[in-house]
């Protein structure tokens, strides 16, 4: 069995077919599955598939490219979510320097006022960074006071930078982009950071794996990230599957 740490079930794309994909997961050997929010109205959605489906967690957060929207009022909508048990983190959060669908002044701002949320509110972050690899790190170690614990999603630097994040005490998740042919720098992650600091997702419905690339990605594609990942390491994918399942828990606060 897997856990796909970050979907985006509540995309339209999945409009169509959700609640058949949903209950199918277990026999695709899907545990659980993560649902990640975006904005205020994604955080709100996530929360509902969570109360609807037992095997469905939500985070609450605001995506940098979403900042320029956040207001002192939003985050007290998150605080007033983050009652419910089944909000496992504040996420997902950081810095897109890529894009620039905010200004960059903006996410700095935002993303510095959901660390501190999180602290406040005991609960782990899910970080997006893109094309902001320094100034994301440098803000975490800042805001890190002992307490502050969370997962590098989608993760796309390097391992040495990898190893500096497991130093501040987080985790760092691969996604389908570890399949890709000509992705050295994510293979190279996944076989450096340590088993027990790793973990797996599929971002759906974006960065199907291989052999799905180019189509909708799904929960039960996170199959190929574990397989990509064990046959780099030379060892089987339940151990793959069985520690990451853990490692997501642990992380997550999921009993």
């Amino acid at each position: 069995m897997f856990i796909d740490s970050h979907a985006h079930l509540d995309d339209s794309r999945f409009d169509g077919d959700r609640d058949i994909l949903i209950k199918s997961l277990k026999d695709n050997d899907i545990e659980l599955v993560i649902n990640i929010g975006a904005d205020l109205q994604s955080s709100i959605d996530s929360l509902k598939l969570a109360d609807k489906y037992d095997n469905i967690y939500a985070t609450i957060g605001v995506h940098p490219h979403s900042a320029k929207e956040v207001t002192e009022e939003t985050l007290e909508e998150f605080r007033k979510l983050a009652k419910h048990p089944k909000v496992v983190a504040i996420g997902e959060i950081g810095l897109d320097f890529y894009y620039d669908n905010s200004p960059r002044d903006i996410q700095r701002k935002w993303f510095r006022e959901q660390l501190k949320l999180a602290k406040e509110l005991n609960l782990p972050v899910v970080i997006h960074s893109r094309e902001a690899t320094k100034e994301t790190y440098d803000i975490i170690k800042e805001e890190q006071d002992g307490t502050l614990r969370g997962v590098l999603h989608c993760f796309s630097a390097s391992k040495e930078v990898a190893m500096e994040y497991i130093k501040l005490g987080f985790y760092i998740s691969l996604a389908g982009p570890v399949t890709f042919k000509n992705a050295r720098v994510a293979k190279e992650v996944a076989k450096a950071v340590p088993l027990d600091k790793l973990l797996i997702e599929t971002d759906c419905p974006y960065l199907a794996p291989e052999p799905n690339r180019g189509r909708r990605n799904e929960p039960k594609y996170v199959r190929y990230v574990a397989e990509k990942i064990a046959e780099l390491r030379g060892i089987p994918v339940e151990e793959v599957a069985e520690q990451t399942r853990k490692n997501t828990k642990e992380l997550f606060g999921i009993k």
